[in-house]
């Protein structure tokens, strides 16, 4: 049986993401108490059930600390498990609760919205350190289902590297291992034809395929993520996010995202997410 267990912060879009799975094909079960993840395990996969997902934060507070030595147990088993992360900033938090009007689940009398927030990173900080991340925060509705359906249909016993291109000026992704800024480079902004195209357009790749110091930087991070993703792989990571930043996130690090990308997915599980590009 495959399982995916996914938590992060209330707000981040769980529900959105099992609504997803369930679409897929999973069994899902939302706010399980994570004491009660190796007993409903059993129960589903002696019931037939083939891929499970399961929601669990910091809903089920008490037993929290107990999930890390649950999924080290069912992996022991043999079984294929997964473990999601969903985080995003708490600016964006904090505009959706109060666009949904819902309480967060850890409010009281004495804490704020923010630091009802930021008790939860707390409680959540080691299921965080040991899962795959995805970072939320500036991905639309309809982007975010599309990474799901992505994720849901990768081969999770091998190492997936993800590129991803953004804007600076919109801030570095939470969920980015390695980042690499392309700012020093030509900036096609500032050619007219090309400013309202993309660095998925063939014109903008022509012309920083034109540049000797683009090359140059391209190979300089493809030999840096190829001398030591073998060092990921061997630390059993399943995800590993590299982030490409320029200035706005729409010509020069979408350029090097597909680039890198088409010379990794050669030997590699690939996937490529343009976040300025999908607001």
């Amino acid at each position: 049986m495959q399982l995916t267990v996914i938590s992060g912060l209330s707000g981040s879009g769980k529900s959105i993401a099992l609504a997803v799975l369930e679409d897929n094909g999973y069994y899902c079960v939302d706010n399980l108490p994570a004491n009660l993840l190796r007993q409903a395990t059993v129960y589903l996969r002696e019931s037939g059930h083939q891929r499970v997902a399961v929601s669990i934060d910091a809903r089920s507070r008490e037993s929290l600390h107990l999930l890390p030595q649950q999924l080290a147990d069912l992996r022991q088993q043999g079984m294929d498990v997964d473990l999601l992360f969903l985080e995003t900033k708490t600016g964006t938090l904090v505009k959706r609760f109060s666009e949904t009007r819902r309480r967060h689940p850890l409010s009281d009398s004495h804490l704020t919205l923010p630091e009802c927030i930021q008790l939860e990173r707390e409680m959540l900080r080691e299921i965080r350190d040991i899962a795959n991340r995805i970072d939320t925060s500036d991905l639309s509705a309809g982007s975010f289902r599309a990474w799901i359906r992505d994720y849901a249909g990768l081969n999770h016993a091998c190492l997936t590297l993800l590129f991803q291109s953004f804007g600076f000026k919109h801030g570095v992704p939470l969920d980015s291992d390695m980042v690499f800024d392309v700012r020093c480079l030509p900036n096609p902004h500032y050619q007219p034809p090309l400013r309202p195209l993309t660095g998925q357009d063939g014109a903008v790749i022509e012309y920083l395929d034109a540049h000797v110091e683009v090359n140059r930087m391209f190979e300089d991070i493809r030999r840096f993520v190829d001398e030591w993703l073998p060092c990921f792989i061997r630390d059993s990571r399943n995800y590993l996010t590299v982030g490409i930043g320029c200035t706005g996130g729409r010509h020069r690090s979408v350029y090097f995202a597909e680039r890198l990308a088409g010379y990794f997915t050669q030997n590699n599980q690939v996937l490529v997410r343009h976040r300025e590009l999908d607001l």
